[in-house]
């Protein structure tokens, strides 16, 4: 859910600051990201199909896969060298999202028909909203900012920890994982804290656009990627609690 990999320390510390005119840029990264982008529509689309098809335990067995696969390859872009395996790493890490975002979506939208589109449309509508606000520096990526961002995504992943902990005992954390006042106003704070994660992302890219290596493009793409796809999660999720108090 949460989105490190574009931590200012850490690619401060790197040691693949360039010296060469062989580095990222803007446009490079736009590129990558949206090359990515095309890989996780590519698996979300075969996973769909598959539920919608009645292969249910195909579609199961990919989405263990993906969700698996995803952790593990995810770590390895994290923490791993930063170098050519990213041209390879970060598209399976897209088809891994793809092959989980798929299940997840065609699943809710047996229940909540056209949800799965909605949530789409709204991460665009956040995503070029967020673009156009940092474009016009109506919001500016500034420490205090990126404090309040950063804090407020750790505590956000504090409280999912603690509730897959307290599934294993089969208890949850009262009203703010239901369609409740209290679970919908918590959604809508996390959809707030995912989108202007991205006004981060964006500034991140533009400060390191000609310090890095190209092959930071898919790094940088991949860090994109992963907010992107926490803000459809938590938008789908949203609408979700939405929908289920209408019926």
């Amino acid at each position: 859910m949460t989105n490190p990999t574009l931590g200012r320390n850490l690619l401060n510390s790197s040691s693949d600051i360039l010296e060469s005119n062989h580095a990222m840029t803007i446009n490079g990264t736009i590129l990558k990201t949206c090359v990515l982008g095309l890989f996780t529509a590519l698996t979300f689309a075969y996973s769909w199909t598959l539920l919608l098809s009645g292969y249910a335990d195909k579609a199961t067995m990919l989405y263990k896969f993906g969700f698996i696969g995803g952790i593990i390859i995810a770590a390895f872009i994290c923490f791993g060298p930063k170098n050519k395996f990213l041209i390879i790493t970060t598209p399976l890490y897209a088809m891994c999202e793809g092959l989980i975002l798929g299940f997840i979506s065609a699943y809710v939208n047996t229940i909540f028909p056209g949800i799965a589109s909605q949530a789409a449309i709204g991460t665009l509508f956040a995503l070029f909203g967020m673009f156009f606000l940092y474009k016009t520096n109506l919001v500016k990526a500034t420490e205090k900012f990126r404090m309040v961002i950063s804090n407020s995504t750790l505590a956000i992943l504090g409280i999912y920890v603690l509730q897959l902990i307290l599934g294993f005992f089969h208890l949850s954390i009262p009203a703010i994982f239901s369609n409740s006042p209290v679970g919908i106003g918590f959604s809508i704070l996390v959809v707030a804290v995912a989108s202007f994660s991205l006004i981060i992302d964006f500034d991140n890219i533009k400060t390191f656009a000609g310090k890095l290596d190209k092959n930071f493009e898919w790094y940088f793409g991949f860090s994109l990627l992963v907010t992107i796809i926490w803000m459809y999660i938590e938008i789908l999720n949203l609408l979700i609690k939405l929908q289920s108090r209408n019926n």
